[in-house]
Parts: C-alpha cells; sequence; structure tokens
C-alpha cells in the first residue's frame, strides 16, 4: 500500500524468511561460522538455538543456499513427524523411492545403503531440522540413529538443529542423552544491540529500493529499537506498521507518534516510558530528580 509513497520496489519488512535480506549482523556471523566450521570437520550434530523471532528459519536457508557444491543438502521445516515419516522424508530428498508401507527397519537400510553410495561419489548429506525443538523424544531418537553412519574417519550424514530455547529442555532428558552427547558445537543466537538494530533497518530499506533521507527520524528508531527489543521479527511487525501510520497521514518520514500506535497495536509488545523521550527530555527528567533531591536533603537538615 504504502511503496509508491515512499519510492519503494519492494515490501521491506515482509515476515516472510527471503534470503535476499539476510542481514549479517555479529551473533548471526557467529553462528553461521559455527555450522560451517561443524560441517568442514566432519561433526555429526550442530545446534543452533534462539529465541522466537531472531531469525533462524532466515538462518537455515541462507545455509542451504551457500553449501558447498559437494553437499547434499535435506530441509525439513515441519519436523513433526513419527520416525517412519523422517525416515521417508529423509529418503525422498536423497531420491530413494520410499512406500507408504515401507517397515522403519527397512528404510533404514536403505537409507544407509544411500549414504555410502553418495559417499563413494565424494558427496556429503547435510540434514537441516527448522523448529526442532516441536519433534517427538522417538523421531529425535530416529534422527541419532540415522546419523550413527560412518566410515572410519567421518559421519555420513551431518544434522544441524534449529530450535528455540525449548529445545535445550528437551535434550536435557536423560532419554536423549545420547544424543545430546553427540552434539559437537552449540550456539544461542542473541537479538540485535542497537547498532545491529540501525544497520538492520538500513539495509532492508535499502533492498527494498529505498535511497532518500533517513525514513525513521532518530526518536523514532530508538523507541522502535526498545518496544522491538533487537527482535528482528519484532523489528518487522512494528516497522511495518509504522509505516501504514505514515502514509495514512501523508507524512513522509516515521516519527515516535507512528512507532506508539504500532506498539499499542501490537499485542505483547510494550515500552517504558523514558525510551521515547528525546536526550533534552532526558536531562529535563533528571535534573527534575536532583532538584528534588537537593530540595530534600535541604529541608531535611532543618528539621
Amino acid at each position: 500500500m504504502y511503496l509508491e509513497h515512499f519510492r519503494l520496489t519492494d515490501n521491506p519488512f515482509s515476515l516472510t524468511p527471503d534470503t535476499g535480506y539476510y542481514y549479517n549482523y555479529t551473533s548471526c556471523q557467529e553462528a553461521f561460522n559455527v555450522v560451517l566450521v561443524a560441517l568442514e570437520s566432519g561433526e555429526g550434530i550442530v545446534k543452533i538455538v534462539g529465541e522466537v523471532g531472531t531469525g533462524k528459519t532466515l538462518m537455515c536457508r541462507k545455509l542451504l543456499n551457500d553449501l558447498p557444491v559437494d553437499m547434499v543438502s535435506v530441509f525439513l521445516p515441519n519436523p513433526l513427524m513419527e520416525p517412519q515419516q523422517l525416515y521417508r522424508a529423509v529418503a525422498k530428498e536423497l531420491g530413494i523411492d520410499a512406500e507408504n508401507d515401507s517397515a522403519v527397519p527397512d528404510l533404514l537400510d536403505r537409507l544407509n545403503r544411500r549414504l555410502i553410495e553418495l559417499h563413494d561419489d565424494d558427496k556429503r548429506v547435510v540434514v537441516c531440522v527448522d523448529e526442532a525443538q516441536t519433534m517427538p523424544t522417538q523421531t529425535l531418537e530416529a534422527l541419532r540413529l540415522l546419523s550413527n553412519v560412518e566410515t572410519e574417519k567421518r559421519k555420513l550424514l551431518q544434522l544441524v538443529l534449529f530450535g528455540q530455547p525449548e529445545l535445550d529442555e528437551r535434550l536435557s532428558q536423560r532419554s536423549l542423552r545420547q544424543l545430546r552427547q553427540r552434539i559437537g558445537f552449540s550456539y544461542r543466537l542473541q537479538s540485535l544491540n542497537y547498532h545491529g538494530f540501525s544497520g538492520y533497518l538500513e539495509h532492508r530499506l535499502q533492498m527494498a529500493g529505498y535511497r532518500g533521507t533517513p525514513l525513521f527520524s532518530r526518536r523514532a528508531q530508538r523507541l522502535l529499537f526498545h518496544g522491538s527489543e533487537g527482535i528482528p521479527r519484532l523489528i518487522n511487525i512494528l516497522a511495518h506498521k509504522a509505516l501504514l501510520a505514515s502514509y495514512g497521514r501523508g507524512e513522509q518520514q516515521v516519527g515516535v507518534r507512528q512507532v506508539r500506535a504500532a506498539i499499542a497495536d501490537t499485542e505483547g509488545v510494550s515500552v517504558r516510558w523514558w525510551a521515547s523521550l528525546s536526550l533534552w527530555g532526558v536531562l529535563a527528567v533528571s535534573g527534575l530528580c536532583i532538584a528534588s533531591f537537593i530540595v530534600g536533603r535541604f529541608f531535611s537538615g532543618w528539621m
């Protein structure tokens, strides 16, 4: 609705994980490096954990796009499945015709033979599991059994698990201790700090074709940062709503009023009252507090 108004060629704050908008901030780069190092060294299982909205799915898709040509990828976006469904899904991705009525032992045997074939062709297999915290315990154990296939020198299949912090809680269960012990590398994604947030906002606007003066005022940016707490998904939601509000008022820049409206319209998002104050406002409040303290001490001396 507001693309022409702000001279944009695309929606800069879409919630769809688009790798073209991938922003390589510090925590994200560190997580990505951890995965690449683990895959290169042949580690069997890698775990990336992050809060809701920190960009795990986007990172997963970016990884799949950037894997070396000698790696065969398998992507499991919805791991809420039984062991038989898991083996069948992996088999299909690896070019195996797996019938619906194939028994688990038969599927596992065929997968093992296929992994050996790919190894003989100098191919490595990487299975990326998104939302891994939703995978049933039996299926997680089935995944571990699948990763057991190896030669004397390296694994024939590597796993990258992306999940919310609940994944760590799941893996702490005694029944999953064998899987937990096979995780060679892990990393916890962090939200953006203010510097990263500013870069993220500018990056997405530039990717969407914006070339004008700053679209968000400084105070609006500060309020947007506090409201989103540096979480990319919340930044997208609030920034999109703020742009809509500015468009509706016919304004060319997003100010504090529009960001406040976006925050008020978003469930579960709040911000402390001082976050939208200007520097002079903060100094004024601080001065008032100091003056009150001095007056209080003065009168207390006369008591």
